[in-house]
């Protein structure tokens, strides 16, 4: 992968310019992690970059990332810049330099400032390599003034230390807790970028107990008090109710509703199961402190799966009864799912002629 990488400076230099690996790769390869997230720096401009690299994706603002892909890999190139102006927190005015160290000086953390050259060299301005093993998330200058000019960058930071096990400085910490306050001007899509990576991680519980610590959660619109850590985030954002403020897609919010319905239901039978499916009654279980075995034990009994597994047909219903379509179909196979599941009714056409004659 390394060689594949530094294919690409190679290329970019053949062209006359400078370029660089940069950020969360170096960092990870000087930590022996893999890395999926490929940043490039370089002197050469989007115009530049787009004659040498044919496929090359130019960004849909005006100062973003150039996106390649080099052998099914993508990678995101940047110009060397220095962030003039901010406007809600972003950068919105910049100007072009041919400067690494100044382009490096405008990133967060140390341990996000390292580069490395085409040679494999490793470029480390501000003892980024050593805050590497010392642990530690320190900001690269004011931390502060780092906050202010994108408060996104709280976040950033408490996701690094749950996602590397590393702790914050001193400095990041009081930082943090004096302009937390901020984060109340990020979009909520941003935010979520960051919180998935935090509740995903299997370093979650350290993660959370950040956010609860530094009274981050309260400017997030959710609190942390009861949460219980789940195998999946989905489970975790259940539990925040904020399904109608941070962006879900249509298909989230229905699968996020029903184990919250599970939920509120404090308790899990067969129907559940049946009705909600393995997966979300699983999650839920987690929230409730029951023993998932429990739960996969009843869905491997489950005498049917869906209302199409029942021995009889709405069409057999009609023929027997005599009557109409209607709701009466509903309030009926409502009915047999649940003697079914409960096994006080077998799933066999003659036992259940034989019931609806009875009972209907």
């Amino acid at each position: 992968m390394l060689k594949d990488n530094l294919s690409v400076l190679k290329k970019i230099e053949d062209f006359g310019f400078s370029a660089y690996l940069v950020g969360g790769c170096v960092r990870d390869y000087c930590m022996k992690r893999e890395s999926s997230d490929i940043d490039i720096c370089t002197n050469a401009k989007p115009k530049d970059l787009v004659n040498i690299f044919e496929d090359a994706i130019l960004p849909k603002e005006k100062y973003g990332a150039v996106t390649i892909y080099y052998k099914n890999v993508r990678y995101e190139i940047t110009t060397f810049r220095k962030e003039l102006k901010y406007e809600n927190r972003r950068p919105v005015e910049i100007e072009y330099i041919d400067d690494l160290n100044l382009d490096l000086q405008r990133r967060d953390f140390t341990v996000n400032a390292l580069a490395m050259d085409s040679n494999g060299n490793i470029i480390d301005l501000f003892n980024g390599i050593k805050d590497i093993k010392s642990k530690v998330i320190r900001s690269l200058g004011d931390a502060n003034l780092k906050f202010k000019e994108d408060p996104l960058r709280i976040l950033r930071a408490i996701r690094f230390a749950t996602v590397l096990n590393f702790k914050m400085d001193t400095n990041i910490l009081s930082s943090i807790c004096d302009n937390a306050y901020l984060l109340k001007e990020i979009s909520y899509d941003r935010k979520k970028v960051e919180l998935v990576k935090i509740f995903s991680s299997s370093n979650a519980k350290y993660g959370i107990r950040l956010l609860k610590s530094l009274n981050v959660d309260k400017y997030l619109d959710f609190r942390l008090d009861k949460l219980r850590i789940t195998s999946d985030v989905i489970g975790i954002w259940a539990q925040l109710d904020v399904c109608d403020v941070y962006p879900f897609s249509k298909i989230e919010k229905d699968m996020l509703n029903d184990i919250i319905k599970i939920v509120n239901n404090k308790s899990i039978g067969k129907y559940e199961i049946y009705k909600y499916g393995l997966y979300k009654t699983c999650i839920a279980a987690e929230i409730l402190g029951i023993n998932k075995k429990v739960i996969v034990n009843m869905d491997r009994k489950l005498p049917i799966r869906s209302r199409k597994d029942i021995d009889f047909s709405t069409y057999d219903a009609k023929k027997l009864l005599d009557i109409k379509e209607g709701k009466w179909i509903k309030d009926l196979f409502d009915d047999l799912e649940i003697k079914i599941l409960n096994k006080k009714l077998k799933n066999k056409k003659d036992n259940i002629r034989e019931y609806i004659l009875k009972n209907y």
